[in-house]
């Protein structure tokens, strides 16, 4: 079971290329600020922008790094079956822990286009398929019949729910049980999320602040409400201010500010703009996330 804050990562550029020292520093970063797994090549990594020989590099990388610390899970989705297949294959060479697999986006299947797609990655490979359904992006939504019947499936084992629907996650858990992992996509509704039988957030604003996230997913679950929702105040401001434009632009400039990487993105994508940037400084202030909260170890890594 796959539970708690879970970022996924921003993929540091410098120059045009993967700026692999920064990646090298950002993943330990996030495991001594206690994260409870990683996301590599998800959309928030510019997936879609990588080449194939970058996204199997950034991947293994990834893998080689953490050590088996905490899980890793490796963006494999595309709008084509036989690629998400290719890439699912190339990630469970690697030795991630399991896969997120986005609904196709632009082709627009039907329910039994999206369970025929996903049933026959499952059927290829070897490895834990979590589901990724957010319809703002994709412009199809996995209805929970469809998904129902992907979770009697052995290795189809969890969601990425990024609907902001949180009568979904109450609905699935009636349908398939609680062992099925039903993961946030949106950090705004991250805790309701857990209250409405979710089990944690593969969370953008991690990024950020995976103390805080990490902290708020550890205090729902030793039962500290109060603790949960004053962190869960506390960094409402940044979760909003984190899609003033479209991520990862913001998560990009904020990270930037902590001396984590450069303010780089990949076009389409362009650089946050001012107005982006004053919106990030003024959450950050707020949430109290500086370049010294940064550099605070919070988890001994290994």
């Amino acid at each position: 079971m796959f539970r708690g804050s879970i970022p996924a990562l921003i993929t540091p550029f410098k120059d045009g290329n993967v700026d692999w020292a920064a990646f090298d520093s950002f993943v330990e970063w996030q495991i001594d600020q206690g994260s409870h797994g990683v996301v590599a090549c998800g959309t928030t990594g510019e997936s879609p922008t990588l080449s194939v020989d970058e996204h199997g590099r950034i991947v293994q990388r990834c893998v080689d790094l953490v050590k088996g610390r905490i899980p890793v899970i490796a963006g494999t989705g595309t709008n084509s079956t036989a690629s998400t297949i290719e890439s699912t294959l190339h990630a469970q060479k690697s030795g991630v822990d399991a896969v997120l697999i986005v609904t196709p986006y632009y082709n627009k299947p039907t329910q039994e286009g999206l369970y025929a797609h996903y049933r026959a990655i499952h059927d290829a490979t070897d490895i834990p398929i979590i589901i990724y359904n957010i319809p703002p992006r994709c412009i199809i939504d996995m209805s929970v019949d469809t998904m129902s019947r992907l979770a009697e499936l052995p290795r189809i084992v969890g969601v990425k729910d990024a609907t902001a629907d949180l009568n979904r996650p109450q609905l699935l858990r009636n349908r398939v049980g609680s062992d099925f992992c039903q993961l946030s996509g949106e950090d705004g509704t991250a805790l309701a999320f857990l209250a409405s039988g979710g089990h944690g957030c593969i969370s953008v604003a991690a990024n950020v602040t995976p103390s805080l996230c990490a902290q708020m997913q550890d205090a729902w679950y030793k039962g500290d409400i109060a603790t949960a929702e004053s962190l869960r105040d506390r960094m409402t401001p940044l979760n909003k201010a984190l899609f003033f434009e479209t991520n990862p632009a913001p998560v990009k400039y904020g990270c930037s500010v902590l001396g984590l990487c450069r303010d780089e993105v990949r076009l389409p994508m362009l650089p946050a703009t001012p107005a982006a940037r004053a919106a990030m400084d003024q959450a950050m202030e707020f949430a109290g996330i500086t370049k010294e909260s940064a550099t605070k170890k919070t988890r001994a890594a290994g």
